[in-house]
């Protein structure tokens, strides 16, 4: 037997080595066979978790140059400042990366803040946001990925954190849709910010769905914090007469509606990724009713790879850290 030992470890080194490239050659042989085949990575509450080393980190994970584009969802912590000087390093942070980075905003990153009188001057800091992250038609980071954003348009010139991009035969898109409720304060009185939005992310979704219908995309990929529950069905019917009256509104509900409408009459892929809690141990995973897809990520990082089209156009990849 111990013999056999020096071939039995040489057989295992061998099978070590040969598995090692194999992610490379299934990239390799998707290129090969299709020529709109591409990756690409989203992050969700990496600086609410761990503020600027997390998002560090993870930029320094993520520069494949293989990889098309990285989306992060938002820039610090609920318990960090709302000034312009953390905005400013957080800037200069993507600045620097190595591939195409868009940001998706987080309702931390502007829905909490306050004045130094406690007052909340959330709106203001969206706008200084605005400048400071969505100010050129183009993704931050050091190779550049060009943006059309919902600013071009005169009647929403305010919202230029709203945009879209393509990749081979996928639309993509962030929409601004904070997770704390959409920002739907129930104080009494005219909801003017989360009014205001709403209507703009209304024209917004029509506009995507009317360039993926020109344009023939096999998907659309929509990138948000807050989760709207695309697949949530709306009662109806005895269960509609039966269900209790919500105690609170759903910040969420037009938007939802208006993408399920919308995905109805799509023949492609549909998917929207957030950055919504998950369970104690859980991995992120596509669910799917019909062809509108989800995905939570929480605050995790992970790749995705972008095959053919139908059903399977996308499938999860690799973790990041």
């Amino acid at each position: 037997m111990p013999a056999r030992r020096p071939f039995l470890l040489a057989s295992l080194l061998a099978a070590a080595l040969a598995a090692a490239p194999a992610f490379a050659r299934d990239k390799k042989k998707e290129k090969e066979t299709d020529e709109h085949a591409h990756r690409f990575a989203v992050a969700g509450h990496r600086a609410a978790e761990g503020g600027e080393e997390a998002l560090k980190e993870l930029l320094l994970d993520a520069r494949d140059p293989e990889l098309a584009f990285l989306v992060v969802t938002g820039i610090k912590g609920a318990g960090e400042a709302c000034g312009d000087r953390l905005y400013q390093k957080r800037r200069d942070l993507f600045d620097k990366a190595r591939r195409p980075v868009i940001l998706s905003l987080s309702g931390n990153d502007w829905t909490g803040c306050r004045n130094s009188a406690g007052r909340t001057n959330a709106i203001e800091r969206l706008n200084r946001l605005r400048e400071l992250f969505y100010s050129e038609p183009e993704s931050l980071g050091k190779d550049k990925l060009p943006l059309t954003r919902l600013s071009s348009s005169p009647r929403f010139r305010s919202y230029a954190e709203n945009a879209h991009w393509q990749v081979g035969k996928v639309l993509y898109a962030t929409i601004n849709l904070p997770a704390a409720n959409n920002h739907y304060l129930a104080a009494a009185g005219r909801n003017s910010e989360y009014e205001d939005r709403t209507v703009a992310n209304r024209f917004w979704l029509n506009r995507l769905f009317a360039i993926a219908k020109q344009d023939k995309v096999d998907a659309v990929v929509l990138f948000a914090e807050g989760n709207m529950q695309p697949l949530l069905q709306p009662a109806n019917g005895l269960r509609a007469l039966l269900q209790r009256t919500p105690a609170g509104q759903d910040g969420f509900a037009e938007t939802r509606r208006q993408l399920q409408q919308r995905a109805a009459g799509f023949k492609g892929r549909v998917l929207v990724i957030d950055s919504a809690g998950l369970p104690k141990d859980a991995r992120p995973a596509i669910a799917w009713r019909g062809n509108l897809g989800h995905l939570s990520v929480g605050a995790h990082a992970v790749e995705l790879r972008v095959t053919g089209k139908g059903e399977n156009v996308f499938s999860l990849g690799e973790m990041l850290r």
